[in-house]
């Protein structure tokens, strides 16, 4: 029994009993709850009364209270006597916000009682309240966490899914010869590392928690932890594989714009040699010298006009003959 006092909140989000059933009920004004199942306490760590309730509340052990209520950390676990500390990571669903910049989402579980904690709104959070709301959600801590982890992972593959789908769509453009913005691939590239960075704790995270004997945790679910860690770690590798997609499609974007550069670089080469022996001739005769052929005669300026141009014709065939064209 816990003295309902104890779970009386201000500042909290959600708050309800397991039934057992896979649904939700409320916890109602008595003097004590009964913990047949664990109580669920979701609280906004942004809210005064959140916090002072996370300082005084005796449900809570000593060494945990400052890691419900602190910064942004890696994905870890750390287990207690009576329970288990669990930070994890989210994808970012919220609206105007990068998906790169990940939510915490942090963990305190035992047999009887779940704490969660954090600053912007989750959306695995929401989608397991629901779940439990259709009588369809989890039965007990064990299966909780397995289903919290399970929503999370499966948000994370459709993340990286998304970002696979971009990764093709910059090959294609590469294909037919078309630079795509620099600023678009440096974005992805971002949120790849990002990503890698913090799913690959989380995935030590799964994994220790399917090795850790919990004894709210049995068998099966140990079992679908480590289905879990097992689908995060192929989903890490298919971010390797995007970092190093992306560094190649860097590489072709420097290729391609040096290329271009070459190529407009040798034209103006080019049209520089067609026009070198015209532009000597006509600097030659552009001096104001007595002597100069053809000074004196009618059509002097039309005759040296066309052989102007029989010597450009004759310089570009040239370049032609040599393949320089």
């Amino acid at each position: 029994m816990i003295d309902h006092d104890a779970l009386h909140i201000n500042g909290v989000l959600y708050a309800g009993q397991l039934d057992g059933a896979g649904g939700i009920l409320p916890i109602e004004a008595a003097d004590i709850v009964r913990c047949e199942n664990p109580c669920w306490l979701h609280l906004d760590i942004e809210h005064q009364a959140s916090m002072a309730w996370l300082d005084s509340t005796p449900l809570i052990p000593d060494p945990v209270r400052e890691s419900l209520a602190g910064n942004s950390v890696r994905p870890r676990v750390h287990r207690l006597p009576e329970g288990a500390l669990i930070i994890l990571r989210s994808i970012n669903f919220n609206t105007d916000e990068s998906p790169e910049e990940l939510i915490v989402l942090r963990i305190y579980i035992s047999a009887k009682l779940i704490v969660t904690t954090r600053r912007q709104p989750i959306q695995a959070v929401e989608e397991l309240r629901g779940e439990l709301q259709m009588k369809q959600g989890p039965v007990d801590s064990g299966t909780w966490l397995v289903e919290m982890c399970d929503t999370l992972t499966d948000h994370t593959g459709d993340f990286i899914d998304e970002m696979h789908d971009k990764i093709i769509a910059l090959e294609n453009d590469l294909l037919e010869q078309q630079i795509p913005p620099r600023r678009e691939l440096a974005q992805l590239r971002k949120q790849l590392i990002v990503l890698r960075r913090y799913m690959a704790p989380q995935r030590d995270v799964f994994s220790r928690l399917a090795s850790e004997h919990l004894p709210w945790m049995d068998e099966d679910n140990r079992r679908r932890m480590q289905d879990i860690a097992d689908r995060l770690g192929r989903g890490i590798e298919d971010i390797d594989g995007g970092i190093a997609r992306t560094a190649v499609i860097a590489d072709e974007i420097n290729g391609l714009t040096a290329e271009a550069i070459n190529r407009r670089s040798y034209t103006m080469s080019l049209l520089a040699m067609i026009f070198l022996p015209t532009t000597f001739l006509t600097g030659l005769f552009g001096v104001n010298l007595g002597g100069i052929p053809g000074g004196n005669m009618r059509y002097g300026f039309s005759v040296f006009c066309v052989l102007l141009v029989g010597l450009i014709i004759a310089v570009a065939w040239w370049l032609k003959h040599r393949k320089w064209l």
